[in-house]
């Protein structure tokens, strides 16, 4: 996608974020876009629902703790809601972040790193291939995410962005994204949230299409994925 909204790169310096306005007009961003994410999350849950099931119990024999891992994310507006994956670390990964913020690989308040002690072995492999987040089909199915948008953050790394990144804020978040088909972890924080500002500017079903149109071979490339 060589568009205006296919990499951060094209950006101009002087761009300022607050004056990105979010697109809520016409019929596919009114309904749509609702439409099709119900359809899209129930077929495939249908299609994918036995391999969710199967790796989950791959999850539970491969380390102690449940199938799936639920955190508190940030949606649309600030609301919180509960936001599922499958389980790739170890149940105390939370407890032992601290130990680890010294060695984080990423710019702002998210934190990576790419050889996280906390995973487990099947984790590994579930992060770099994304079966992990397969469960946010039900995300999407509840109304709290969309196929497509910007990834849900947590509330803390949230309370760290400056204002003009809580625009990001003003849509629903989803699945898939410019950051996911662009580099993933390889993207900077100020680059990836220009990126969502962008996407929320030209929010269209063409736009939308592209995104999951490219999200397969991203995916497959496992570029920037850890």
């Amino acid at each position: 996608m060589r568009s205006s909204v296919s990499s951060a790169a094209v950006l101009p310096r002087e761009f300022e974020p607050p004056l990105v306005l979010t697109r809520t007009s016409g019929f596919y961003l009114r309904h749509g876009k609702r439409a099709l994410d119900v359809l899209a999350a129930v077929l495939g849950m249908v299609v994918f629902g036995p391999l969710m099931l199967a790796l989950g119990l791959i999850v539970r024999l491969d380390s102690n703790g449940p199938m799936f891992y639920r955190s508190r994310r940030t949606g649309r507006n600030g609301r919180i809601f509960t936001f599922y994956k499958l389980r790739s670390m170890a149940v105390d990964a939370h407890e032992r972040r601290s130990e680890l913020l010294h060695l984080n690989e990423v710019q702002g308040p998210i934190f990576k790193i790419r050889k996280d002690p906390r995973v487990t072995r099947i984790g590994g492999w579930l992060r770099r291939t994304s079966l992990d987040e397969l469960p946010q089909l039900l995300n999407v199915l509840k109304g709290d995410m969309s196929l497509v948008g910007p990834r849900p953050p947590l509330p803390e790394e949230v309370e760290r962005y400056e204002p003009w990144q809580r625009r990001r804020l003003d849509v629903q978040p989803g699945i898939t994204c410019l950051w996911q088909i662009s580099g993933r972890s390889r993207i900077g924080f100020e680059e990836w949230m220009r990126l969502d500002l962008e996407y929320i500017r030209h929010r269209s079903f063409g736009l939308d299409l592209k995104i999951l149109l490219r999200t397969v071979p991203a995916v497959l490339s496992r570029e920037g994925a850890y």
